[in-house]
């Protein structure tokens, strides 16, 4: 449900503000805009170059938004859980990047001059190769999705423990425990929830961008003519 929720408010935010964009800017416009210009320039003109960032733009604008949404609802009243928090979640978004790496990657260079390309770099002595070809096919296969997945996973599990404990403790100490100082231990860990949702704002935030970014640095490695 809470899933549900942020990806409705997502596109209809974003389509009252491409419904009523104008040439001057309103101010939920230029925010928009920002951010847009800013994730092209850096995490994807800044990675893949301009001609092939065009191809995969829309991709990797839809992830970094739709993370953030689904992160974000880790901090929201009422809502109180991160979708990407489920690893099912972060797994699918994680095999989306897989498959359009390693499909373009074929693409480009044919199956077996991708095979070639990722599991047989330039330069390396003939005694390594089988190592490296082991190690880059684990890398390939397993290693970039289950990082991706798996970090994205554990940042928003650890922001919502902590969330918790700083929540349990205030209530704790002003609701459910003896008189005496606890008050005070209670303004303490409140103090903590506030930091601490300031910094799930940021987390959120950074992890959506971090996906963004690696997923355009594997689609790069992929069909990219050096290794």
């Amino acid at each position: 449900m809470v899933r549900l929720i942020a990806a409705v408010l997502l596109v209809g935010i974003m389509l009252f503000v491409a419904r009523r964009a104008t040439v001057v800017p309103t101010r939920g416009q230029s925010v928009v805009e920002i951010i847009i210009d800013y994730l092209r320039q850096n995490a994807i003109y800044g990675v893949l170059g301009e001609v092939q960032g065009k191809k995969y733009e829309k991709m990797l604008l839809t992830m970094f938004f739709g993370i953030f949404a689904f992160n974000i609802t880790g901090v929201i009243p009422g809502l109180n859980i991160a979708s990407t928090g489920l690893i099912g979640v972060s797994l699918i978004l994680a095999c989306v990047t897989w498959i359009v790496y390693v499909t373009n990657g074929v693409r480009t260079h044919g199956g077996f001059g991708y095979v070639k390309h990722s599991l047989f770099p330039p330069g390396v002595p003939m005694a390594l190769k089988p190592l490296i070809a082991v190690i880059d096919f684990l890398q390939v296969l397993i290693i970039r999705p289950a990082t991706l997945a798996l970090r994205l996973t554990i940042n928003m599990i650890v922001g919502h423990l902590l969330l918790v404990l700083t929540y349990s403790a205030t209530n704790y100490f002003w609701v459910q425990a003896p008189s005496g100082f606890n008050l005070a231990y209670g303004a303490l860990t409140f103090v903590g929830i506030l930091f601490i949702t300031c910094l799930e704002v940021f987390v959120a935030t950074l992890q959506a961008f971090i996906f963004a970014i690696l997923s355009a640095v594997y689609i790069n490695m992929a069909i990219s003519e050096d290794h």
